[in-house]
């Protein structure tokens, strides 16, 4: 929480006392291009009320230090650019009382020492020192929420074993209410992910999670809608992430309404409304919104779902459709279930289990289990290629769940998904019109060329993809 009490000129000091102490180093130093954290400007134009070059004791000293480290941290001379930080740190950490730079840089000399050195003790000594030149950000500029969100996203992909997921939560919330309840980019990702992770595990109400789920939707449209530049591209990743993780909550009953699936499925049907499985899922979802039954698109799906997709099924099968059709999917799956077990047709035992993938997949939003679902469709029929259809579609929307939404944790889903579908199309070349038309959609996402050589691989190399998915794929670069 930020202080009433700036820091004083002494306080800075004595800060810059416990920060600035010089770094053993015990790795070489790497030579890279530094980009320094950029720096937030104030707000108003309020000149912050920490010590600034106009308070040091050399003015004209104060800012030559400040122009050589920089010079030096361009030319990635980390150890002399040190140097000269310390110096400016200790007289004049506000700079010139707009911008966070001074303190930014510091959080950059950290964290590349942490990185040269294998001592742990020193690492946490170094993150330490992070996250007092957070505390310095919030104590001496006008930023609302920036230093602890900075704070709580670092918790979040960096340091995790600092703080438990309730703590780093409730840190990433802070931000959001001292910016009046409006979130920053880089901080919905992070409290999207904590938001489902802490609501699964019981410990966040449902009530909590509605008011959160709010506050991450009309964050992210105005930061949609007011966004400029380059600025859009960091809204737009997390336009691919924050919605698709807060699918979850249609799982939970009774946290959307009626008209929440309606604007968001009822199209399904307009573009498909001769699909069957379309049909079902659509009506199974309006079902699970309790739609009164003489809605007019409720009335309209049923109709055409009586028209085209009546089951002439008898025993558990019945039992199962007549499940899905009323949202209860855990009935559904296991009439679906009994009755491929009861079945000696390969045909209609894959299809079972093939429905009861798609139930875990699009209902449930359960991907393992539906994996699992998938491969025993697979297994019951030969050469049928569309449950790897299916397979392969499933880690290809992987993306929120296994990174931040971009990013090289994100992109290599497409590996596996890709082999998925070459598979299909090998085995089932029926399925080969379809598994190129996702091949051609995906293939865009992939790493491309410069992070797969960053990264010391090639294309071709074998390599493990981890998360939920566990499977051993085959390096590609996203065509240029």
């Amino acid at each position: 929480m930020r202080t009433k009490n700036f820091l004083s000129f002494a306080a800075a000091v004595i800060l810059a006392s416990v920060i600035a102490c010089s770094p053993k180093t015990t790795a070489p130093i790497v030579q890279e291009e530094v980009k320094p954290v950029p720096a937030t400007p104030l707000q108003d134009t309020t000149l912050s009320p920490c010590a600034k070059f106009s308070d040091a004791p050399n003015k004209e000293d104060a800012e030559t230090n400040y122009v050589l480290y920089r010079d030096f941290l361009k030319a990635s001379d980390w150890n002399q650019a040190f140097d000269y930080w310390k110096k400016v740190f200790a007289v004049a950490p506000a700079a010139d009382g707009k911008r966070n730079t001074i303190f930014a840089d510091g959080v950059r000399f950290y964290e590349h020492f942490m990185a040269q050195t294998q001592d742990s003790l020193q690492k946490e000594q170094y993150i330490d020192r992070i996250f007092q030149l957070y505390s310095g950000i919030d104590s001496c500029y006008h930023e609302g929420g920036y230093a602890n969100g900075r704070k709580g996203f670092d918790l979040f992909y960096k340091y995790p074993h600092r703080a438990t997921k309730e703590e780093t939560f409730q840190t990433l919330l802070t931000s959001a209410q001292k910016d009046n309840g409006m979130m920053r980019d880089f901080i919905i990702n992070p409290f999207t992910a904590l938001l489902v992770e802490l609501h699964e595990a019981q410990k966040i109400s449902d009530a909590d999670a509605k008011k959160y789920e709010q506050m991450i939707r009309a964050s992210l449209a105005k930061g949609l809608s007011e966004c400029k530049g380059k600025d859009c591209d960091r809204w737009k990743i997390v336009e691919e992430y924050a919605p698709l993780r807060l699918e979850y909550f249609e799982t939970v009953k009774n946290f959307y309404d009626c008209a929440y699936y309606k604007a968001k499925y009822y199209k399904e049907f307009e573009a498909a409304p001769n699909d069957c499985d379309v049909i079902r899922n659509v009506y199974s979802y309006l079902r699970w919104a309790g739609c009164a039954d003489d809605d007019t698109q409720v009335v309209a799906v049923v109709r055409k779902g009586n028209e085209l997709c009546v089951e002439r099924e008898r025993g558990p099968a019945a039992v199962a459709y007549e499940c899905l059709r009323n949202a209860d999917y855990r009935c559904a799956i296991d009439g679906l279930n009994k009755a491929a077990a009861e079945t000696n047709d390969p045909v209609q035992k894959s299809a079972y289990l093939l429905t009861v993938g798609k139930i875990y997949y699009a209902h449930l939003k359960n991907f393992p289990k539906a994996r699992q679902s998938f491969q025993q469709a697979a297994d019951a029929r030969s050469n049928w290629g569309e449950p790897y259809i299916w397979i392969g579609r499933l880690y290809a929307s992987s993306g929120p769940l296994c990174g931040p939404g971009r990013g090289w944790d994100s992109q290599i889903v497409v590996w596996p998904a890709i082999d998925m579908w070459n598979k299909a199309k090998r085995i089932d070349p029926s399925t080969a019109s379809e598994a190129n038309k996702f091949i051609g959609q995906y293939e865009q996402y992939m790493p491309d060329r410069a992070e797969v050589f960053s990264r010391l691989l090639k294309e071709g190399d074998s390599f493990f993809v981890g998360c939920w998915i566990q499977e051993r794929t085959t390096v590609r670069a996203a065509k240029q």
